[in-house]
């Protein structure tokens, strides 16, 4: 097997001629499989996400080009929710503002006093694998969790589920945000939103960046209403290191602005590789889908392995044949139509 690596995303030319002859690719956040691009791909068979979100690609068309798409929706879980507790405790002691200051050679120790977080109300929005993960987080500290879900999750610990999102946004401390880029999330925290929320609450966005609108919290804090707020996440990011990063959120007191790391740890992108990489290997190698996000989940076990199942005799007289006198399983997608089947059955 030819295996191409690039470390950065490639431009929009280059990216489609490299796919022209690919089998598979694996990407990250910052290369987008449009549409247009799939079109130039006709050997493309497995796309590897090695990132949560799949929003970079488009999904309904990859899957009516018969290419499943897996990611790694639960690797990294555990260090985005360590990093939005970490900023939750920084916020509460206002230690970026702090520490600026004292960089300048500023000393007000005393002057703006902080606060525990225990015993103070934590709204989660969005109870999934790192939601999830934090509130179990808060609840050893002491704090005093709630969340809010499209879905009926039961809770963990001593988490409530709040009757709505604007009862959990009024009698929240601190709102986390951890839901996908939908229809339905896309500006669900906006003016009207941020208004309802405790004056002297804070905001802290780890899930997608088109989630909250950047003027309206702006705004809220430079007027005081909110007393911080810690965003990791933009709704339109560099695609490389360096300059070029701007945001309204520049200069607002209290603000903690990190540069998409949640993520970002040795543990999580060792379990991203390993998980993704093996959830592509087996695709190839057998047809399972198990976890694909725009496929049936299909586990298509090699036919020895499920004849053992069955009979361990009749594995050890089918080994004993030829080559070519074995199993073979042949995986065929297709769009669901009449003739199709018929067709299959004279290979």
């Amino acid at each position: 097997m030819h295996v191409e690596y690039h470390k950065k995303a490639l431009p929009l030319d280059v990216l489609k001629a490299k796919l022209r002859d690919a089998d598979v690719v694996g990407i990250r956040s910052k290369t987008q499989l449009t549409a247009e691009v799939l079109a130039e791909a006709p050997r493309l068979r497995v796309i590897g996400c090695f990132c949560i979100g799949t929003n970079q690609v488009d999904l309904k068309y990859a899957a009516t080009c018969g290419i499943a798409v897996f990611n790694s929706p639960f690797s990294n879980s555990r260090s985005v929710a360590e990093l939005v507790l970490a900023e939750i405790i920084a916020l509460s002691r206002r230690v970026t503002d702090l520490n600026s200051q004292a960089h300048a050679g500023k000393w007000v120790s005393g002057a703006i006093p902080g606060y525990e977080i225990k015993g103070k109300q934590l709204g989660i929005v969005g109870y999934g694998h790192i939601g999830s993960q934090l509130s179990v987080l808060a609840d050893s500290f002491g704090m005093v969790v709630r969340y809010h879900d499209v879905l009926q999750i039961m809770p963990l610990g001593t988490a409530q589920p709040a009757r709505s999102l604007e009862d959990l946004l009024r009698c929240s401390d601190f709102v986390t945000l951890h839901v996908p880029e939908t229809p339905l999330t896309v500006g669900m925290i906006g003016e009207k939103e941020i208004a309802m929320m405790k004056p002297g609450a804070c905001l802290v966005n780890a899930s997608r960046g088109t989630v909250v609108d950047l003027a309206a919290l702006s705004a809220a804090l430079k007027s005081g209403h909110l007393a911080g707020a810690a965003v990791d996440v933009y709704p339109t990011e560099p695609y490389t290191n360096g300059g070029g990063f701007d945001t309204q959120l520049r200069g607002c007191p209290n603000t903690i602005l990190t540069p998409h790391i949640g993520g970002s740890t040795e543990e999580a992108q060792t379990a991203i590789g390993v998980e993704v990489a093996s959830a592509v290997a087996r695709f190839l190698a057998t047809g399972c889908s198990l976890g694909a996000v725009n496929f049936p989940e299909v586990d298509l076990r090699r036919a020895a392995a499920a004849a053992a199942a069955v009979s361990p005799a009749s594995t050890a007289a089918n080994a004993r044949l030829p080559r070519t006198r074995r199993v073979v399983r042949i995986v065929n997608v297709h769009q669901n139509v009449p003739g199709v089947l018929k067709v299959k059955a004279g290979i």
